[in-house]
């Protein structure tokens, strides 16, 4: 019988080990990531997306003698479009101008279209 060095034996031990699994590749590593970009764009970024440009064509579509509410609450008529504002009748012998980013809604159409 011959004797084993502690050097060797060690070896041998090291060598019947089984190999470390190896590691997962970086596309798995940053899928998680991936998705979680995904489903914010999905839940959180087309949705408001969709609504400002609906909110854009309604500012677009509005005419003088339309009913409108702004976003601090104050309802007019529309008595005048500008480039970048309306004039709005808030009451008689009242004008303002308002931003057109100011706008909320539309209350009643010249039409008498209800929205």
């Amino acid at each position: 019988m011959t004797k084993m060095s502690p050097l060797h034996a060690a070896q041998v031990f090291f060598a019947q080990q089984t190999a470390p699994a190896s590691a997962p590749s970086p596309l798995i590593q940053f899928l998680p990531l991936v998705l979680l970009m995904a489903a914010m764009y999905f839940l959180m970024i087309a949705p408001q997306r969709k609504k400002q440009k609906a909110h854009e064509k309604m500012l677009a579509a509005l005419t003088t003698g339309d009913e409108v509410v702004t976003t601090g609450g104050i309802y007019g008529t529309i008595t005048n479009v500008k480039d970048d504002r309306f004039v709005v009748r808030i009451a008689d012998n009242t004008k303002i101008e308002i931003g057109k980013g100011f706008i909320h809604a539309v209350v009643s159409k010249t039409d008498g279209e209800k929205k």
